[in-house]
């Protein structure tokens, strides 16, 4: 008998194909083989939103190949990632293959392991229709809105935007904080702190003022009155008054959800969210480790459920007995309860073989994969072991008519946080040990000073707080963060400050003009509910065309009406002005986007045809004919820098020109970099370099 199975990957096929042995044929479909054609609407909304799909471009043979295969094969099998899209993946497989959608072809893995691959194959069921019908809305809704929005955006905007139902609520959010950032107005305050040591004793600690003695706190607004507590203070004899002693216990982290690991590969590993899914799914398809060839080293990792098998329990808690002993187990195994609205088809993600520790496999791992692992691995880990133990102190102490506190811990006994703590998004305070303090004790005060100090705005986001925030209001689904981030920043809707996400002009004259003319669909509550909705055609609850119902019927109006009233209406971004005039008619030559990108253009087109290309001077001088160096870019989008003469001067580099002249010739530098860096003169003949610093490394990070 032979027997096909379908996957989504070629490294997952060869993994499975592993386990399942000679009377199985496991071949790949290569993602998605049926969708919604890319050059036109392709939802007809007078036939109840009926799609119309098509085989994707370039998959016809593949296609075929499939059909081919199971033609010559006995049974069937889809399987397919488990999740919407996965399901969907295998509905659009069976119609191309002519297998009923009723029938127990289709079979799922939670871990690419020999038991989760065993357990699966022996549990084949139907196709879930209300998983697919989800996957459908959800996919026709977002076709509706970037097909109807982003034409209307491009028109009055800039050639080539777009408008997405998750991704313009994203860059909402973004644009919303950036407003309240510059309406802020920072407040002076001011603290006073000290520093004494016990009478007798050697070891300064700091405490900070408080209030009166009666416990009231005070607000110091300004020098004067933070100069007149101090004259007070001048003469003033220190005291405890009180001293106040507990335990405190702290917690593991719950093993990691999609969300949560991209925030935390965020903050502890610098990756943005397509780094981390792409690492995540090829630990998941499987790598080869020797002794056990190809085997997938962690569960699914688009869940959103805290849920853990209990034999990864049992194995977790063998694993930390024998490592750390008894002591590091807590009196009970953990168990995490998931958010009321999360899909529970899905244990969290953990490592499947809890013995394969990072290091038994980091050779086995490309960079990436490895960092995440062990990321992986220790929160996993940690979430079965023991409490934290710290015992804390606050003390009150007197000074004249005033009152100091100070507060210290000390760690009596590490727990989890011997393997892993987790990160956060803001640093907090440190907080260290104090002296034996008791009530009545004398001590010096060794300096005492008032600190200015202002409120600050709100922080900017960085990609793990807009996916904590996504994920807090019910935006979108953890799987298609990745996705909604990298849109709004090619989009050049939002650029990166360091970590931070930072809206554009255009992100934020975008917004403006969506919230203006399509309240709902920016609209933080009114998006979360539908993402309700697709969860209510995902359990069965309501009709998948009455959810496209109640969201277009209204969206298609509201377009209506925003075409009419902005009929002949065109916004002009001030980032889209230059200084250039243009020498055929005078007029001020503006930037465009066009197929090939961005140009410089007369805004009297068609009257007026003048075109320039956009030029990135470097400030540099060309040392082999005086033009300038410019930046350039080769076919494949690597920078490099060239003379603006070219082809009449050859010059080239790799290497970027710094403001910084050579002290040498008083030509302009290169910078060479790397580990080994340095920053050379651009006229070879010259022959000045050196190494780059430490501060200069820093920055280029």
């Amino acid at each position: 008998m032979s027997n096909l199975v379908i996957v989504e990957s070629p490294a997952k096929a060869k993994t499975i194909q592993k386990y399942l042995g000679a009377d199985y044929e496991v071949v790949a479909s290569m993602g998605h083989v049926r969708d919604l054609p890319e050059k036109r609407l392709s939802v007809d909304v007078k036939k109840n939103f009926q799609p119309k799909y098509e085989i994707i471009k370039g998959k016809e043979k593949l296609v075929q190949e499939l059909k081919d295969a199971a033609a010559e094969s006995d049974m069937v099998y889809l399987a397919t990632d488990p999740d919407r899209e996965g399901e969907a993946i295998s509905w659009h497989l069976a119609y191309l293959l002519g297998l009923s959608t009723e029938a127990p072809n289709r079979v799922t893995f939670n871990e690419i392991t020999k038991t989760g691959v065993t357990t699966g194959m022996a549990h084949p069921r139907a196709i879930d229709q209300n998983l697919v019908n989800a996957q459908q809305a959800r996919r026709i809704l977002d076709r509706l809105v970037g097909y109807k929005l982003s034409p209307f955006l491009s028109q009055k905007i800039r050639r080539g935007l777009s408008a997405g139902r998750v991704q313009s609520v994203a860059l909402r959010i973004i644009v919303d904080r950036e407003e309240e950032i510059r309406k802020f107005v920072p407040e002076e305050y001011w603290t006073i702190d000290g520093k004494f040591v016990p009478k007798g004793a050697k070891k300064m600690f700091p405490a900070s003022f408080y209030g009166d003695l009666e416990g009231n706190k005070i607000k110091i607004t300004d020098k004067e009155q933070a100069d007149q507590i101090l004259s007070e203070l001048e003469n003033a004899e220190f005291q405890v008054i009180k001293v106040k002693k507990g335990t405190r216990r702290k917690s593991p982290a719950p093993p990691f959800i999609t969300s949560t690991l991209q925030q935390e590969a965020s903050r502890k590993l610098g990756f943005q969210a397509r780094r981390t899914m792409k690492a995540a799914q090829e630990l998941y398809e499987g790598v080869e480790v020797p002794g056990m060839g190809a085997i997938g080293l962690i569960t699914y990792m688009r869940t959103d459920s805290l849920r853990i098998s209990e034999d990864a329990i049992a194995d977790a808690t063998a694993y930390i007995g024998e490592r750390w002993g008894s002591r590091y187990l807590p009196d009970k195994p953990r168990h995490f309860k998931s958010k009321a609205n999360a899909q529970d088809g899905h244990e969290a993600i953990r490592p499947t073989v809890i013995s394969l520790s990072p290091d038994k496999v980091k050779d086995c791992l490309s960079n990436d994969q490895y960092k995440l692992y062990k990321l992986i691995w220790e929160r996993f880990i940690a979430c079965q072991m023991s409490n934290c133990l710290q015992s804390t102190t606050q003390a009150d102490i007197q000074g004249g008519k005033y009152l100091f506190k100070a507060s210290g811990y000390t760690v009596t006994f590490d727990g989890f946080t011997v393997l892993y703590v987790e990160g956060k998004d803001e640093d907090e305070a440190a907080g260290g040990a104090l002296p034996p303090l008791e009530a009545g004790l004398t001590l010096r005060c060794k300096s005492l000073s008032g600190n200015q100090h202002f409120t600050q705005p709100p922080p900017r986001y960085t990609e793990a707080s807009l996916i904590k925030a996504l994920e807090e209001n019910g935006i979108g689904r953890p799987s298609t963060y990745a996705a909604t981030i990298s849109t709004i920043t090619s989009r050049e809707y939002v650029t990166r400050e360091n970590k931070t996400l930072k809206p554009t002009e255009l992100g934020e004259v975008s917004t403006k003009l969506m919230k203006e003319r399509f309240p709902k669909v920016v609209n933080v509550k009114f998006t979360a509910n539908v993402e309700t909705e697709l969860d209510s055609i995902q359990n069965g609850e309501a009709e998948w065309t009455d959810v496209l119902h109640h969201f277009y019927d209204d969206f298609e109006k509201t377009l209506k009406k925003a075409k009419e009233d902005m009929a002949g209406v065109k916004i002009q971004l001030e980032e889209d002005k230059t200084d250039l005039i243009c020498e055929f008619c005078g007029r001020q030559m503006v930037i465009k986007t066009g197929r090939y990108g961005r140009f410089i253009a007369c805004p009297g087109y068609p009257e007026c045809k003048n075109i320039k290309k956009i030029v990135h001077e470097t400030g540099a001088e060309c040392p082999k004919c005086g033009g300038k160096v410019v930046l350039k870019k080769t076919k494949k989008g690597r920078v490099f820098y060239g003379c603006d003469q070219y082809p009449n001067c050859d010059f080239v580099s790799w290497d970027e020109p710094i403001q910084e002249k050579c002290p040498k010739c008083g030509k302009t530098l290169l910078k060479k970099k790397g580990k080994a860096g340095k920053i050379y003169c651009i006229t070879e003949d010259c022959g000045y370099e050196r190494a780059v610093t430490p501060e200069e490394k820093a920055a280029e990070k």
